[in-house]
């Protein structure tokens, strides 16, 4: 499979292992949703495979070590859109934006044309072209949040790497944001998101990696990754089946 290969993962921060020989491919394309409790190390997964934090093992892009990688051409490949993560300045939205071209430009003040028709791309993708030129001090938490999402989307990585990008918004904006980044992973990107939501990741994801104590419980479709052990074991619940327009959904219910 070409794509992402993660494999024999470990990282250790203070004595503390938090990752342990964690190993899995995905492929260009694919939405892969990371789920977990808390503290089983879904963050500092991806802050590995971003170049974030030292690691031990291997991640690989394309048969491509990324140890090998320059800080630059690491950004280039991946766009890491970190959970609450916002701009307090009071710069415009596009020009929020315009901070996701760093990788591909040496000074955001001369934009090329490639740069400019990225950054028009992104802030179309999130809808956001209404309050595009509107200071980010302005704007509601949904907004802020389509705006972050546009800075990582202009990248034009072939990764993209969001940590609860959903968090803290109403239903509406949780279903347009999932949304787009379903249409990024079906344009050919490969999206890896981190959810607590597991109904609403259930809609979008094309996989689940499910993390405990820092290592890889299951991994497989929703049907397959979440099953009932799956629920009780890692997260301690129990769970209901529901049939719904001639699906099965699996709600968490009570605590184990």
């Amino acid at each position: 499979m070409m794509g992402l290969l993660v494999k024999d993962l470990g990282v250790t921060l203070g004595g503390k292992t938090l990752l342990g020989d964690v190993g899995f491919e995905a492929r260009a394309g694919e939405f892969l949703a990371i789920v977990g409790p808390n503290g089983a190390g879904k963050t500092t997964l991806l802050k590995a495979i971003a170049g974030l934090l030292s690691y031990r093992g291997q991640v690989a892009w394309q048969g491509e070590d990324l140890a090998s990688a320059t800080v630059s051409a690491r950004a280039r490949l991946i766009s890491y859109l970190p959970q609450g993560h916002t701009i307090h300045w009071p710069i415009t939205a596009r020009e929020a934006v315009t901070i996701g071209r760093a990788p591909h430009s040496s000074s955001l003040t001369r934009l090329s044309p490639e740069d400019n028709m990225a950054i028009d791309q992104a802030i179309d993708a999130v809808d956001a072209g209404a309050f595009a030129h509107r200071p980010v001090t302005e704007l509601s938490g949904g907004e802020k949040a389509r705006i972050m999402l546009a800075r990582a989307l202009a990248v034009n990585a072939p990764m993209l790497l969001a940590d609860e990008p959903v968090a803290a918004l109403d239903p509406a904006h949780q279903l347009s944001v999932m949304r787009v980044l379903g249409e990024q992973a079906r344009h050919g990107r490969l999206i890896i998101c981190i959810s607590h939501d597991l109904l609403l990741a259930s809609r979008f994801a094309d996989r689940f990696l499910v993390l405990d104590k820092g290592q890889i419980a299951a991994i497989g479709s929703y049907a397959d990754a979440l099953t009932q052990e799956i629920y009780a074991r890692v997260f301690g619940v129990t769970t209901r089946r529901f049939e719904s327009e001639g699906e099965t959904v699996t709600m968490p219910w009570a605590s184990v």
